[in-house]
């Protein structure tokens, strides 16, 4: 298949990018509105580098494109659902790829503080391959503090929790205490908040629940976390 058609299968679709398969190796991330992937790449390449788990990748035909390795295994989420995976083990495992991606050292930036963020680090975003876990979709990713990022994944899973049928919503809560039980803490949640509630790929109703996500999230990291002031309604 061309690189530059898109003809072959679609594998999936997010919020703003398509995926197809390329042959039994690759597929192509296609972004709809043609942003410009090159700084993904250049991000996932640094991470590569240090032995972070991210897919192979390399530059696609267009601006908007990469073609990225194709991975077998299910999403961290899927597993989940499969009883293939403990929730305690899912929230403990996504605080471990937090703090080594936050062991990574900055690619540009030289605030001694900041590292690289990966900004929507969540069960949907880990593939459990054959080699181990590995990170996709780099879309967001930036330098900051990494308490922005640790904030931003605890504010996901709460969000999760606040969407899910009850029975989900119990396995994704223990995901979330896990989380942030292993993280120390739920990071940065003031910032994390005001930074999704920017995201234009967000609808109104996503927005309208980030309150009642900040809370719980806060709610299940307990009164030390809360500086001993009760929860928000």
């Amino acid at each position: 298949m061309d690189e530059r058609s898109g003809t072959g299968a679609l594998l999936g679709r997010g919020r703003t990018a398509d995926v197809f398969a390329l042959d039994g190796h690759r597929v192509l991330r296609r972004y709809r509105d043609g942003s410009d992937a090159s700084g993904e790449l250049a991000v996932m390449r640094h991470l590569a580098e240090h032995g972070y788990p991210v897919p192979g990748a390399s530059p696609g035909a267009a601006p908007g494109e990469l073609v990225l390795e194709r991975l077998t295994g299910p999403t961290m989420r899927d597993a989940l659902v499969a009883g293939e995976l403990a929730p305690g083990a899912a929230g403990e495992l996504l605080a471990g790829l937090l703090r080594r991606l936050h062991a990574v050292p900055a690619r540009t930036g030289t605030d001694p503080a900041h590292r690289i963020l990966h900004l929507d680090l969540h069960p949907e975003n880990v593939l459990m391959t054959p080699r181990g876990p590995v990170v996709i979709d780099w879309a967001t990713a930036a330098e900051g503090p990494p308490a922005l990022d640790m904030g931003t994944s605890a504010l996901i899973m709460a969000e999760v929790v606040l969407t899910l049928p009850a029975g989900l919503a119990t396995a994704a809560r223990a995901v979330l205490a896990a989380l942030v039980r292993h993280l120390g803490g739920p990071g940065d949640l003031p910032a994390a908040r005001a930074r999704r509630a920017a995201n234009p790929t967000l609808d109104a109703a996503e927005v309208a629940r980030l309150d009642a996500a900040e809370a719980l999230a806060l709610g299940v990291a307990g009164p030390e976390a809360r500086g001993g002031r009760p929860e928000r309604p």
